[in-house]
């Protein structure tokens, strides 16, 4: 399986996409992708998502920003050393793309700062090989 990882600010952002066929319409251009993440707390102080910002690239090139609260109708709350896990999931027209991210988080003492969900390829195998 393929993992993305990347450190900003003591947190590590570990993200696992997977090609969800069975919620795919490929004949329709639907194409849908599940994708796991993992947030983990490297720093010495609690820190919490307060909110995020997505980037979501289709094959065509097309990029839309996604902003909202939290992270799944949550905003969780990180002990130092523990780890957040969370399950989500976006639709693409085109068979393969890419996301990248940015949470913002606080910690305890109310600082805030972001930290960077490294880009990761949306891919399916309806993808049509490239002819060059």
């Amino acid at each position: 399986k393929l993992m993305y990882t990347k450190t900003t600010n003591n947190v590590c952002i570990t993200v696992e996409p997977v090609f969800l066929d069975d919620q795919s319409l490929p004949f329709d251009n639907q194409f849908v992708w599940g994708y796991k993440v993992w947030v983990e707390n490297q720093g010495s102080e609690t820190v919490q998502i307060i909110s995020r910002t997505w980037r979501i690239t289709d094959g065509d090139g097309l990029t839309s920003e996604i902003k909202g609260e939290g992270v799944v109708g949550e905003k969780p709350s990180i002990t130092p050393g523990a780890t957040y896990h969370y399950t989500s999931g976006t639709p693409l027209n085109t068979p393969s793309g890419m996301m990248e991210g940015t949470y913002h988080m606080k910690t305890k003492s109310g600082k805030h700062f972001d930290v960077v969900i490294p880009a990761f390829s949306l891919d399916s195998p309806y993808e049509k090989a490239a002819l060059h």
